[in-house]
């Protein structure tokens, strides 16, 4: 489990990034709003079915994608690597949608594309 300053760092209002990786093995770095559950053992990060991140995801198959989480703020840092897959259902989504509102404080724009991307953490680095 991460130091209680770790989970309290990823629970403060900040944008990250997620790294994927591209078909030729390049990493694919973009921003985007996460959130990790109260176990942090799952991270998940709302987006449109077709981005390429969802994309770079769905090209691992049903065992998923290594990817990475980035979150950095002054001397705070924190990476969470883990395996990620995409959600289309309608009860995965709204549970992300949720989660979002509650952490960044506005309910994210409407998208019938909306997909997520769920990751199982399964490393934690970081200072806090």
């Amino acid at each position: 489990m991460p130091s209680d300053a770790l989970i309290e760092f990823w629970s403060e209002r900040h944008l990250s990034t997620l790294t994927t990786l591209r078909a030729d093995g390049g990493p694919h770095v973009v921003p985007v709003g996460v959130t990790v559950d109260e176990a942090f053992a799952i991270a998940r990060v709302i987006c449109s079915r077709g981005s390429v991140k969802a994309r770079n995801v769905r090209r691992g198959g049903a065992d998923g994608a290594r990817v990475a989480l980035c979150q950095v703020d002054r001397r705070r840092w924190s990476t969470l690597e883990g395996t990620a897959v995409v959600r289309d259902d309608p009860e995965s989504v709204r549970d992300a949608e949720d989660r979002y509102a509650r952490r960044y404080q506005r309910q994210p724009r409407v998208n019938p594309e909306r997909v997520v991307i769920e990751i199982r953490i399964d490393r934690v680095l970081g200072r806090a």
